[in-house]
């Protein structure tokens, strides 16, 4: 479970960060309408959880992706929440988020594409639980009034982050695969 949270909310971020600019430069994060979330299954029952908390710094410009820009996402893993009082417990323990040695995950990325119309990707490194693996985050992009949203899904594997210990190390009770989910709306700073 908590792996599946870590991987999402880094997802989230980083897809956050990459698909907020809807023009070249600087973006702000309008964080209480924006969304980092995950989906995992246990014993068979898909659960949804998200992050309460978490910020991005964006520089990105839509029309020339390729051109550069960063993205970069931080991740309060303690704020995961599921609505379900026993796995919201469970979630910061070693055997999961290990917050007390791990307070926030990370995505960092610096190479974007364009893969559609108001589709991109972003290339970047995520880093859980003191695992950094890369990362590459698929987005869209939407004006929404002055602002501009950012949609966008992966799925990660818990166990490449070392997230789920002991008896949750296999999919046995817990799922490996967790979808991180983020609808990030941002506005041009200045």
């Amino acid at each position: 479970m908590i792996s599946a949270l870590k991987r999402l909310l880094l997802a989230g971020s980083t897809l956050a960060l990459l698909a907020l600019p809807a023009a070249a430069g600087e973006w702000q994060l309008d964080g209480a309408q924006s969304r980092l979330g995950f989906t995992g299954v246990q014993l068979g029952q898909s659960f949804q959880g998200k992050f309460e908390k978490f910020s991005a710094k964006i520089d990105f410009d839509p029309a020339k992706p390729e051109a550069g820009g960063k993205v970069e996402v931080l991740i309060d893993m303690a704020s995961a929440k599921t609505g379900d009082a026993q796995r919201d417990g469970s979630l910061p323990g070693a055997d999961w988020f290990a917050i007390d040695k791990f307070a926030q995950a990370n995505f960092t990325a610096t190479k974007f594409r364009r893969t559609g119309d108001n589709a991109y990707e972003a290339e970047g490194t995520l880093t859980m639980k003191g695992v950094s693996r890369p990362l590459v985050l698929p987005f869209t992009l939407s004006p929404d009034g002055a602002a501009t949203r950012a949609k966008g899904k992966v799925t990660l594997l818990r166990s490449d982050f070392g997230v789920g210990q002991g008896q949750w190390a296999t999919d046995q009770w817990v799922a490996l695969k967790v979808d991180v989910d983020f609808d990030l709306k941002a506005v041009p700073k200045g």
